[in-house]
């Protein structure tokens, strides 16, 4: 799979960095400051280090956007991550673009019209995770998918819940949601209907905005 990353920054650099454990990703890194091209390139010897600005048609048609498979856009600036979104998509056809929301204010014009196939809001996925630690059984919003219509979710069952003791199919989901993993201790279960429901598991599920209340109901 050929990947290639926009901004050497922190989060840039250790997404390269654990993209290189999959032997089958080629990966190039954009990064426009020499000095950290430089760092990069003698860091990261496995991985092709561009030093030029992601926002330029001809840098990136040098880093091979043309044939790549997916960019992430993961500068420390919100318009250049949507500029190179946009060139992506619409001038080089990416098909799979992820880009970094620097500001939460930013987020609405992170969307598939401006290709953005996935948006990635560090301070929401943190924020929500602390609300899961302290809320329990409260839904926290992973991401969106398709324009916002769809949420992946997770919430963690609380020992008072009527769920406990119950199999995925008496739970009767409403219609649209799906229970895609429930992590419990240093497990992974991959649910199916007789999937016995307990105290303290962290279920993620996939549903349509709309829906994500009655699914909360459930575990209630």
């Amino acid at each position: 799979m050929n990947i290639l990353i926009v901004g050497g920054g922190k989060i840039g650099r250790n997404l390269a960095t654990f993209l290189t454990t999959e032997q089958r990703h080629q990966l190039t890194l954009i990064e426009k400051q020499e000095h950290v091209a430089t760092s990069l390139a003698r860091s990261l010897p496995n991985i092709r280090v561009i030093e030029g600005d992601g926002c330029d048609p001809s840098v990136l048609r040098d880093a091979g956007a043309e044939v790549a498979d997916a960019v992430a856009a993961v500068t420390g600036d919100d318009e250049d991550n949507l500029v190179v979104a946009v060139l992506c998509k619409r001038e080089f056809r990416v098909g799979r673009v992820a880009a970094r929301i620097n500001n939460p204010k930013n987020a609405w014009l992170f969307t598939r019209r401006l290709g953005v196939d996935l948006p990635i809001d560090t301070a929401q996925t943190i924020g929500r995770g602390l609300e899961a630690d302290i809320n329990l059984g409260a839904i926290v919003q992973l991401t969106r998918l398709h324009e916002g219509r769809v949420s992946l979710v997770e919430f963690t069952v609380a020992a008072e819940s009527g769920a406990v003791g119950k199999t995925v199919a008496a739970l009767r989901l409403p219609p649209d949601c799906v229970l895609t993993a429930i992590l419990r201790g240093d497990d992974v279960i991959l649910p199916a209907g007789e999937t016995m429901i307990q105290a303290g598991d962290q279920v993620i599920a996939l549903a349509y905005r709309d829906r994500e209340a009655a699914l909360s109901e459930r575990f209630q």
